[in-house]
Parts: structure tokens; sequence; C-alpha cells
């Protein structure tokens, strides 16, 4: 039975129309706002259009060409698939040219993908949490020297948006030492300084006395994957490490606190912060990127501004 691909269609058209050359997704059916195509997005990495598809459609052909005949008109030169229901979440360019080294466009900085890979290398979702960052170093480098701790850094973009928001200490956690060499590459392609800047690859949780002593920190992002095996899992792991991270705190300190999983709403997510630490306070959480439109509030991204006052 044929898909009606319409809504998708026209949201496409409707964001390509209103121009601007920073990289966004155009359709997001993951929020469940769209009957019959929950399984499917489409992002704009220009030149390039990357679509998703994560369980299989029969007509997945005939959405890609009528998606380029949209694309070509707003000067795209391939649209690029990824099927994540098959086996190793394979991309291939379906339409038009293949688009070499593509890239993440934010305002002034651009960040390279890898294509070859389910993690494409730059999540648009978090958008908000990466203009809160700007916002916090601007204000906080008027007031004196800060340092930054980005745990689950993952290929560094908050780092890169922070040291292009001005001269900051910034240490970068990860587990997995190829993530945190693009993370490199990413300052470097933005001609950001590294001085000041570290990437560690350390275990966040279990290996954290190799990098607390490297405070204290005024700034952090917590923004950790629901589940990585052997390694981290939310549920499980992430009150234990909000309970270790004020060792590395200075006495205040502000914080974004991400998770992303639709297991866990709001409310549990403000209790397992509050409840690891009388000294942090939640602040707000920030707003949906409006490119993730999500019919249920608790299931999509959620992105908490926390303070942390050290208490005496």
């Amino acid at each position: 039975m044929s898909t009606d691909w319409q809504q998708l269609l026209e949201q496409v058209e409707y964001k390509l129309r209103q121009g601007g050359s920073d990289s966004r997704r155009l359709f997001h059916g993951r929020g469940r706002c769209y009957e019959g195509l929950e399984q499917v997005c489409v992002d704009s990495f220009f030149p390039a259009l990357l679509v998703t598809f994560f369980e299989g459609y029969e007509d997945e052909d005939e959405l890609c060409k009528k998606l380029w005949q949209i694309a070509e008109s707003h000067s795209y030169l391939g649209i690029a698939t990824q099927r994540r229901y098959q086996s190793g979440a394979p991309i291939e360019w379906q339409c038009g040219e293949v688009v070499m080294d593509p890239v993440a466009q934010r305002g002034g900085l651009k960040f390279p993908l890898t294509f070859e890979r389910q993690n494409v290398g730059f999540f648009l979702d978090i958008e908000p949490g990466r203009a809160w960052l700007e916002e916090q170093v601007r204000a906080q480098v008027e007031q004196g020297p800060v340092k930054m701790l980005n745990l689950f850094a993952f290929t560094c973009a908050f780092s890169a948006v922070a040291r292009a928001a001005g001269d900051i200490e910034i240490v970068n956690v990860d587990v997995n030492r190829g993530v945190l060499n693009r993370g490199r590459e990413n300052h470097e392609v933005n001609g950001l300084s590294l001085r000041g800047i570290q990437f560690l690859q350390f275990d966040a949780l279990r290996q954290f006395k190799r990098f607390d002593r490297r405070g204290p920190f005024q700034l952090g992002v917590v923004d950790p994957p629901t589940r990585q095996k052997g390694r981290f899992d939310v549920s499980q792991n992430y009150e234990k490490l909000l309970r270790q991270l004020p060792v590395c705190l200075a006495d205040e300190a502000d914080l974004l606190m991400v998770i992303n999983s639709p297991r866990h709403s709001e409310a549990h997510f403000r209790e397992m912060i509050v409840g690891a630490d009388s000294g942090y306070e939640v602040v707000q959480r920030l707003a949906q990127n409006p490119d993730f439109p999500d019919r249920d509030p608790d299931a999509a991204l959620k992105m908490l501004h926390v303070k942390y006052r050290r208490q005496k």
C-alpha cells in the first residue's frame, strides 16, 4: 500500500523556502505528529539532503524522487538515504550526485560529517543547548577566567561553540578516541585555537578521578548516551555520576544536563538531579528545537539548565 507523502513534501518545501544556510531538520516524523510518517526524518546539510528511514516503506524510492524534484530546485546536489532498519544502518546516495565531504553548518562554524556511520557526527536537536552555552560563555568571561567540563563530548561540538564564543579553558571527556580526534578537527577546521583545550579519553563515570582535579569548573555539559553497552545506562548510572560531579565544580556553576530517553519524564529527571546533591537547583527546561515537534514533551529530548551552589 502506497504511503501518502504529501505532508512531508509540503513541510520540506515550506522550510526550504524560508532560506538560511544553517543545517536543520526539515521533517521530523519521530515526534509522532504525522500519522503514517513516524519512521522517517529529513535533514538538510546543504548541498546534501539526508533522508533517514527507521523502518521500511514500500515506496521509499518514490519519496526520494519527489524530494529530489524539490531539492534540486533549491540548488541541492544530492540526496543520501540512511536505512536504520538494516544491519549497519547503511547510507547510499539515492538521487543527484555524491556530495564529497558533507558538513553541518551553524552560523560561521562548520562541522565535517561522516556519512559512512550511523551517527553522522552532529546532532541537530540539541541546538537550543548550544545557544544556551554561547550565552553562558559570553556572560561569564566578563567576570573572569572560566573553565568548562564537557562530558560525553562526542565530536566536541559544544567545545567548538564555546571556544568561538569566548577564550575559556575546556576539558572534553569521551571514552572513544576516534570521536575526540574528530572533535580536535572540528576546532582546527574552524580556525579555533586549541590553547587551553584538552581532549581526554576517559570513561566519564568509572575514571572520574582521572579528570576531576582539572577544575574547578564554572560551566559544564552532561550529555550522555541513553545506553552504551557495558559502559553507561541513564537508568542505572546517571544519578551516580551526578553525585560525583560536585567534587570538581566551582562553588557556583551553571550546568546543562541532558537526557534523551522517552522512558524518563521531565519530572523524573528533575527528581534524579536534586536527589543526587542538595546543591543542585533546576533553573529551567530549555525550549525544544522547533524543528523537532513531539506529541509527548516527556518523550522528547530534555535539556535542563541546572545551577550548582556548594552547601556550606
